[in-house]
């Protein structure tokens, strides 16, 4: 079985990947950490007892996207020091832009999600990750992915219907298969984007020529900035699993079922996305933060480069998730 995911799956060497882990992975995550933040914290929304029991049945830590690496990296550290699990990582091979790169990442737990392929080819490919994932949560394993391809570079974070439908592939009912997974979002904030000024370029880049697209340098760039970048205050809320919702929601609206499938994964992405909303940490921003948004602006270096455009851009960057944040809260559907 293990030959049919040999092209995307994790290495799995346990006393190797330990070894790596207490010698070098943790100890490098943490010296960082103290470097770019005034902290990285694990917390919960909703009951505690809860989320521990569901994380102890293996989770299916689903987040919003800021940064390339760290997301998964340090969510991976905080579940390990305090319940030493470590979570599957899915990475899209887009970030592969050297072979010693992706060799690195299997080793650490990393499976490939695979991109750009034509139509026919990103089905099959669909297929053969979702059936690896299924494998992974039959043998109880927890795993990590980003609610989206790439990150939400306005920070209006929204699950992606088509990566939910990629999860879920198969004969079996819709909803029987999201429950599998056990899906429990995870709210991740930053109180200061270090890419954010990276993010603000490619809008305008895209907005001047609709076809301009990223190359691998792009990348990896955004990598190295996410890395080396201040953070400020970093929190992961992790929140329950969304099965119980998924059945109070098809109780109400037993009609669900018999949906059309667009319409059952916006359902479910609709929960996901208010568990994330509701899970971030609002930040106060004080007077200082006009001048910290010139700073960045001042950082962009792009051809016709649009200052009005840009700045506006950069503040929504910080002001989409307070506004998610206050509908999720006011409008609570579940």
């Amino acid at each position: 079985m293990k030959d049919n995911f040999k092209d995307i799956r994790a290495y799995r060497v346990g006393w190797l990947l330990t070894i790596c882990d207490f010698l070098f992975a943790f100890p490098l995550l943490w010296i960082w950490a103290k470097r770019t933040t005034k902290g990285i914290k694990l917390d919960y929304m909703g009951d505690r007892k809860q989320i521990e029991k569901d994380i102890k049945h293996g989770a299916f830590f689903m987040t919003n996207h800021r940064d390339i690496v760290l997301d998964s990296a340090w969510l991976s550290l905080l579940l390990r020091c305090k319940y030493f699990i470590r979570p599957f990582i899915g990475i899209g091979n887009n970030l592969f832009a050297y072979k010693w790169i992706e060799v690195l990442v299997r080793f650490n737990r990393c499976f490939v999600v695979k991109r750009g392929a034509g139509a026919h080819a990103q089905l099959e490919n669909s297929k053969q990750l979702s059936a690896y994932i299924r494998s992974l949560r039959e043998e109880g394993k927890s795993i990590w992915l980003a609610q989206r391809e790439g990150r939400a570079k306005d920070s209006n974070d929204l699950t992606q219907p088509s990566v939910l439908h990629m999860l879920t592939l198969g004969d079996e009912d819709f909803f029987q298969n999201v429950k599998a997974l056990n899906i429990c979002p995870v709210s991740i904030t930053y109180e200061y984007d270090p890419c954010d000024y990276l993010k603000a370029a490619e809008m305008q880049l895209k907005r001047d020529n609709p076809k301009w697209k990223k190359r691998a340098k792009d990348d990896v760039l955004s990598m190295k900035t996410g890395i080396r970048g201040y953070k400020g205050h970093v929190i992961y809320r992790l929140t329950p699993s969304i099965n119980p919702e998924i059945d109070a929601m098809l109780a109400a609206h037993p009609e669900y079922r018999e949906a059309p499938i667009h319409d059952q994964l916006q359902h479910v992405c609709d929960i996901i996305d208010r568990h994330i909303h509701r899970g971030y940490e609002i930040y106060e921003r004080g007077t200082d933060f006009d001048a910290y948004i010139e700073s960045r602006l001042a950082m962009i270096d792009i051809p016709n480069k649009d200052e009005a455009f840009l700045r506006t851009k950069l503040y929504e960057m910080y002001n989409n998730p307070k506004i998610n944040y206050e509908k999720s809260n006011i409008s609570r559907v579940i």
